[in-house]
């Protein structure tokens, strides 16, 4: 019998990963890939066939495809945020010959993933109390979520099921921003100033967009004039990312931060301690004993201040439920293809239910 080999693909407005994975002592391997710029193409059934047409003979042909997509799925059908595309489940297999293929929210297909990392993929922050055998094994059979700070916050949880992991997608980064101190009181008041809006949501601070402007509010003291960080703030609120001039003031902070800088060092604080209440009450909302990762384009960026009572003391600081928190597994995604992975794992699991096994 042929060895099984799936087809995965992770597509966004600027790059679109495809790959080949087979198993291999039951961890899925890549066994052939491409990185496409999306932009290039006029459809995603092209490059799907580009992409099979230029796998090596010697690779079986994929039992079955998951493609994970930048934006909303509803009965097999999506349209990409930043791509004029409009892509159907059942277009994409009569196109290439796919016996079957899915497509996933980008951030909801992680879930399919997260029990199957290995510890390159992640690193844990919090480990459950106690640490035992048999509350490891209650855990892993419980509800799992993720949240995760990139552009903006997504969050997803994910129930296990009799054909693998059942994904549900969410907008949680929507809910209104809770202040906790007299410091968020300030900034969430300054903020919807500052943008011009009657709302605010988390994700205007917990994301790295958000990051930028808690900097943009400290930079707002009379004693932080002169901070050289001005003229980055100035230029990353007012001119768009292909600006010449446009700078990553996110990434400036952070580095900032880690040399010193007594301002970047309360902004980074502050930020990590709002995504660390997210996260504790995203924990609670899901009541996830099977664990919670924080995921997104910050995990590897701020993974020391993950790491830190910044951002943990915050997530356990839960009343009455703190404990319940504290007891919970939580780790950092570090692998930056880990969407690619877990549309793998999808792909895998939809192969396992057609076969009956």
């Amino acid at each position: 019998m042929a060895a099984l080999t799936f087809l995965a693909g992770d597509l966004g407005g600027t790059k679109t990963l495809l790959a080949i994975y087979g198993e291999r002592d039951g961890q899925l391997q890549p066994l052939h890939e491409h990185r496409y710029r999306s932009g290039e193409w006029d459809c995603l059934e092209t490059m799907l066939q580009h992409f099979l047409d230029g796998v090596p003979s010697d690779i079986p042909s994929p039992n079955s495809s998951c493609i994970a997509v930048a934006g909303p799925v509803v009965e097999g059908s999506a349209q990409l945020t930043n791509l004029p595309w409009i892509i159907e489940e059942k277009a994409l297999i009569r196109a290439t010959g796919l016996q079957q293929l899915e497509l996933v929210n980008d951030f909801a297909v992680l879930i399919h993933g997260l029990p199957h990392l290995n510890q390159q993929q992640q690193v844990v922050l919090q480990s459950p109390e106690p640490k035992t055998d048999e509350a490891d094994q209650r855990n892993l059979k419980g509800p799992v979520a993720i949240l995760g700070a990139g552009t903006g916050l997504g969050m997803a949880r994910g129930l296990p099921g009799t054909d693998g992991w059942i994904a549900l997608a969410s907008e949680g980064g929507h809910r209104e921003f809770a202040p906790r101190s007299d410091a968020e009181w300030s900034l969430a008041r300054w903020l919807r100033e500052d943008l011009g809006i009657d709302r605010l949501s988390i994700e205007r601070i917990v994301s790295g967009t958000g990051l930028g402007h808690v900097m943009r509010w400290q930079l707002q003291k009379p004693s932080a004039k002169d901070h050289p960080l001005q003229g980055a703030a100035e230029a990353w609120r007012s001119r768009p990312v292909d600006h010449p001039t446009y700078q990553d003031l996110p990434a400036l902070v952070g580095q900032a931060a880690q040399a010193g800088d007594a301002l970047a060092s309360a902004a980074l604080d502050l930020w990590l301690g709002a995504y660390g209440s997210a996260a504790g009450d995203l924990a609670l909302q899901e009541l996830c004993t099977g664990g919670l990762w924080i995921g997104g384009g910050t995990a590897v960026k701020q993974l020391k201040g993950l790491q830190s009572p910044a951002f943990l003391e915050p997530m356990r600081r839960k009343g009455r439920f703190g404990a319940f928190v504290q007891g919970l597994r939580v780790s950092a995604v570090i692998d930056a293809n880990a969407g690619l992975f877990s549309a793998a794992c999808r792909a895998r699991d939809l192969a396992t239910a057609n076969s009956g096994s």
